[in-house]
């Protein structure tokens, strides 16, 4: 039984996102999780992370999900719209858990994820939770490989979203953001492969690439996502930058210095949000890249998934500095 969504209204954004976001327990110190005493509630989903990437860059952004009936669900949505996110479209399922998480920071810095999000309620999103009029209203979708992922039913809202989307004219971003502990890259294969060609733009990390495509370079990955239809292949290199490709050219968009990496996680998301930013102000392909690099470069200097992202002025004095790793 659906308790409803959370607010109402008539609010219609330029990007619309949906996927899972979880209550994340952060500990406060390094080591093994049975020797942890305290943590920090706080949260964390790829899609949330891009919308609020969004709403910072001044960019009217409309994220849904279904969330439990229950205080992980409300402290998600509080923070989510906290951020200037519209969670109009936001479900709640009363028959199902919110998802949470739990991350282990090991002595050496290095992250490991333990998820218990099985049977959670934003598993249970269906086709039927689409609002049409909201969704294809929008200019923008941008959708991730982790929500075909969680069940049957959310892959068939994923492709009905893309349809949708695709039908009203659309830019349809796909970021296929692998998450080996949901299902095997196989099994990504063949979920996100129809996905990918239905979308225009593909915005994808080159590690995660490498094994979907099994390809051993960026121009590949490129090559590969041109051949498929779309009209623009990025291809995010971390600290190398990132390749943008389109049937016509392509380049390699050189990174923002930055004096210490605090927290890798989000900056993907960030990276991802800054190109459509900038899309959406028409700026060409390789000036989105510059952007998603700019916000990218500020989710690594503050720990959190979202915290460090930076407003549009932010973003823009940044790169006036013209702090770029020097080649």
């Amino acid at each position: 039984m659906l308790a409803g969504s959370f607010q109402t209204g008539v609010v219609m954004p330029d990007v619309v996102t949906f996927g899972e976001t979880m209550a994340l327990f952060s500990p406060r110190e390094t080591g093994p999780l049975r020797y942890v005493a305290e943590y920090r509630l706080k949260m964390g989903g790829t899609e949330s992370n891009v919308a609020i990437a969004l709403a910072r860059l001044g960019v009217e952004v409309g994220w849904f999900s279904r969330v439990g009936d229950d205080e992980m669900g409300r402290f998600i949505v509080h923070n989510v719209r906290g951020e200037g996110v519209d969670t109009s479209r936001v479900i709640v399922d009363s028959g199902a858990p919110t998802g949470i998480f739990l991350k282990e920071i090991s002595g050496v810095g290095t992250t490991t994820v333990y998820y218990y999000r099985y049977g959670s309620a934003a598993s249970r999103m269906r086709p039927g939770d689409l609002d049409t009029e909201y969704l294809t209203g929008a200019r923008w979708l941008h959708v991730t490989g982790i929500t075909p992922a969680l069940s049957e039913s959310c892959l068939a809202t994923v492709e009905e979203a893309i349809e949708l989307g695709r039908s009203a004219g659309l830019e349809v971003s796909f970021d296929p953001n692998m998450r080996l502990k949901l299902w095997t890259v196989e099994q990504a294969r063949e979920v996100m492969f129809p996905l990918i060609h239905r979308s225009t733009i593909l915005l994808g990390g080159m590690e995660e690439l490498s094994l979907l495509l099994q390809v051993d370079t960026p121009d590949a990955a490129a090559d590969w996502a041109l051949e498929q239809g779309l009209g623009i292949a990025v291809v995010k290199l971390g600290a190398d930058g990132a390749l943008v490709a389109t049937p016509s050219e392509r380049r390699t968009i050189a990174p923002f210095t930055i004096s210490r990496v605090v927290d890798t996680v989000g900056a993907g998301d960030g990276f991802d949000a800054g190109f459509i930013a900038a899309r959406l102000l028409d700026r060409d392909p390789w000036q989105a890249a510059e952007l998603g690099n700019v916000v990218g470069a500020h989710a690594l200097m503050v720990e959190g998934d979202y915290e460090g992202y930076p407003t549009m002025a932010e973003a823009e004095a940044f790169i006036a500095g013209r702090r770029r790793v020097e080649r």
